[in-house]
């Protein structure tokens, strides 16, 4: 049997270009070792670290974290969300983090409920910015488009087509259509805050027996990732100065949903003290890879150019 590689440390980080040239990460990553790329993207990320046999079913996922009854039946993830109409069709601006409360969400909800109802669908309201959809374990799902996919796009480029993608385009659209009278929303609007007008549904499928990963614990607060390590059997830290700085190796540590500013002024100090202990791995949203090693730093001939 092949030896497995020792474990490292790694944490994973924004998209590389998002961190300034003078940034001392930069630094950092001059006297490390480069590693070949690797995935790209939030799911695709996840998806390279956790094995889940047929796909990634998000919405099973995160509802069994969530309400722990994910069996016997499909889930879609029906997460509220921002479209703004354009000239050409209407593009996603925002998804999930909407500011909303479990009363608003609820109330936004209520109506929405028998419309899915007649569809032969549950709609369900996990968390103010996680909604789930039940489905019979026979209903085939289509595959939608995740967030990260859609962002910023045309609504109607990511939606099913054909015969069989109708009967979904209708009931967004009767969705839309009940969000955008929804009383809370103009609410919202006297206040400056976006409307509700959407759902976007994404991450469909049954949940998964098994989910593999040689990660072997996890520090942060995204909920897919939680919930792809609860069914792994592996620890969750939610992300604190202590639990980061108490990561040892082949942890992972996720930072690849925080602003760059927010990691520079609250986490780099906590980050620089690891590398004074042991092996860190810098692993980008945008594919990139450095593994560092505490020696490193005696690198004096690789210096950043001025």
């Amino acid at each position: 049997m092949q030896a497995q590689p020792n474990p490292i440390l790694e944490v994973w980080l924004p998209d590389l270009p998002r961190f300034a040239s003078d940034h001392p990460l930069r630094a950092l990553l001059y006297k490390a070792d480069a590693l070949p790329t690797g995935a790209k993207g939030y799911l695709g990320g996840l998806a390279e670290r956790f094995v889940v046999p047929g796909g990634l079913p998000v919405a099973a996922l995160t509802r069994e974290l969530m309400a722990g009854d994910a069996e016997g039946a499909n889930w879609l993830s029906a997460d509220p969300a921002w479209v703004q109409p354009d000239l050409n069709g209407a593009r996603l601006l925002a998804c999930g983090q909407m500011q909303l409360s479990m009363e608003e969400a609820q109330a936004l909800a209520k109506p929405l409920k028998p419309v899915f109802g007649d569809a032969g669908m549950i709609l369900e309201v996990s968390s103010p910015d996680h909604w789930h959809v039940r489905l019979p374990i026979e209903s085939p799902v289509p595959d939608f488009a995740s967030p990260e996919q859609a962002m910023g796009e045309d609504l109607y480029e990511h939606l099913p087509q054909g015969a069989d993608g109708r009967r979904w385009r209708a009931l967004l659209n009767e969705v839309q259509v009940m969000l955008h009278q929804h009383p809370l929303n103009a609410e919202r609007r006297e206040r400056g805050a976006p409307p509700i007008n959407s759902l976007w549904l994404w991450g469909g499928g049954r949940l998964p027996q098994v989910v593999r990963t040689a990660v072997k614990g996890v520090v942060g607060d995204d909920v897919v990732l939680g919930a792809l390590a609860r069914r792994a059997g592996i620890p969750v830290q939610s992300r604190s100065t202590a639990s980061v700085g108490a990561a040892q190796a082949g942890w992972l540590i996720d930072m690849q949903d925080l602003a760059v500013e927010d990691i520079t002024q609250q986490w780099w100090p906590v980050l620089q003290a690891l590398l004074s202990k042991q092996p860190v791995r810098w692993s980008f949203a945008s594919g990139e890879r450095w593994d560092y090693r505490p020696t490193h730093r005696w690198r004096f001939w690789r210096r950043m150019p001025r």
